[in-house]
């Protein structure tokens, strides 16, 4: 599930031609957006699109959502070989992961569907892009919603993955590109930097690697933790709706015999 992600909220405006068959169309917009936020009618939906499926997908998303965190989320930042990125989106998916959040500057980033495995369509992707650098802008974007910039670089001698505290907060785990690691950006905006201790000759490990090593090590520490890690109730339905709508053959012919049901 791709989303842009931007800082800036545009507002939504409604022209309304007065006495026209416009005028009916979006008053059923607007009544069927009022009732869309309405946290019974979003169950009843969900209800609704889980006849369609089988009794082993339902209990399998009612499983999954509950390990499902946002308190873990992985940055890859200008990634030039899509088989890495998509090797690590892949590794969030499994680990429970449900924010990616993929910034494009030099390099645009393409899925490569012999390695997501399908993983992608279970999991929520920020595209940072449109600008020469939109590193500060995703890491703004970030911070703004709580989280902590941890930085992956063998180049600080700061604290091992081990030795992360994950007590202070919510955490956004940044990735560098394969040759050159993290940017200036990051190294200016990161409130911390991790490293996975090595022992060998080479620099450092690829990257899909290093964030299965971190995420293996994190999600283990946070888990059994009293953090608040898991996602809200209403985050935990929407989650289970789309998830079901990506399992049906023609989710919107589905979901429009809900809302004729609903006379909409």
């Amino acid at each position: 599930m791709w989303e842009h992600a931007c800082s800036t909220e545009l507002p939504i405006v409604w022209h309304i031609h007065t006495g026209s068959s416009l005028l009916k169309h979006k008053r059923i917009l607007l009544n069927k957006n009022n009732l869309f936020m309405d946290p019974i009618i979003r169950q009843e939906l969900y209800e609704y699109l889980a006849r369609f499926i089988t009794e082993n997908k339902r209990s399998k998303i009612e499983e999954m959502v509950r390990l499902r965190t946002r308190y873990l989320t992985v940055v890859l930042e200008d990634i030039y070989q899509p088989h890495n990125a998509s090797a690590v989106l892949r590794t969030c998916e499994c680990f429970g992961i449900q924010d990616v959040h993929i910034i494009e500057n030099r390099n645009k980033y393409t899925i490569n569907p012999d390695v997501v495995m399908g993983s992608t369509k279970w999991m929520n992707m920020y595209k940072y892009s449109g600008q020469a650098n939109n590193t500060p802008e995703a890491l703004h974007h970030l911070k703004k919603k709580g989280y902590r910039i941890v930085a992956s670089t063998p180049h600080r001698n700061d604290i091992t993955i081990e030795t992360l505290d994950l007590n202070p907060g919510k955490i956004a785990l940044v990735i560098g590109t394969e040759i050159d690691g993290i940017s200036q950006d990051v190294f200016d905006m990161a409130d911390e930097f991790v490293k996975i201790p090595m022992f060998g000759f080479t620099e450092s490990f690829n990257l899909s690697v290093t964030a299965a090593m971190c995420l293996h090590t994190l999600s283990n520490k946070l888990r059994p933790s009293n953090l608040p890690w898991q996602l809200p109730e209403s985050d935990q339905l929407e989650l289970k709706i789309e998830w079901c709508k990506n399992i049906l053959s023609k989710p919107h012919l589905v979901e429009a015999e809900f809302w004729k049901e609903k006379g909409i």
